[in-house]
């Protein structure tokens, strides 16, 4: 879903999570399906969510866009222990 989002919509989407808290971690047990399915709850209620990466800090590279897929959202960006995610069409 990432390649839907253009360079504006991306920065835009960047610019409104600079506000935000993140309302999701990825703690000492991973991503669990408890993980998924609080980012899957937390994107259909927000459709724009942050999520911090408190435990495996080495593999969030490969685990942020597994989530991005897992809940079919956009990846719009990642910083440090920090990962954006977007998905349309839930009620701001």
């Amino acid at each position: 879903m990432s390649d839907i989002l253009t360079g504006a919509q991306k920065r835009a989407l960047k610019s409104q999570a600079q506000r935000l808290d993140a309302v999701v971690r990825v703690g000492q047990a991973g991503v669990t399906e408890a993980v998924v399915a609080s980012l899957d709850d937390a994107l259909a209620r927000h459709s724009l969510v942050k999520v911090r990466f408190a435990g495996f800090k080495e593999e969030r590279r490969s685990l942020a866009p597994q989530l991005a897929q897992d809940t079919r959202s956009a990846l719009v960006q990642q910083v440090g222990n920090v990962a954006v995610f977007y998905r349309q069409g839930a009620a701001a």
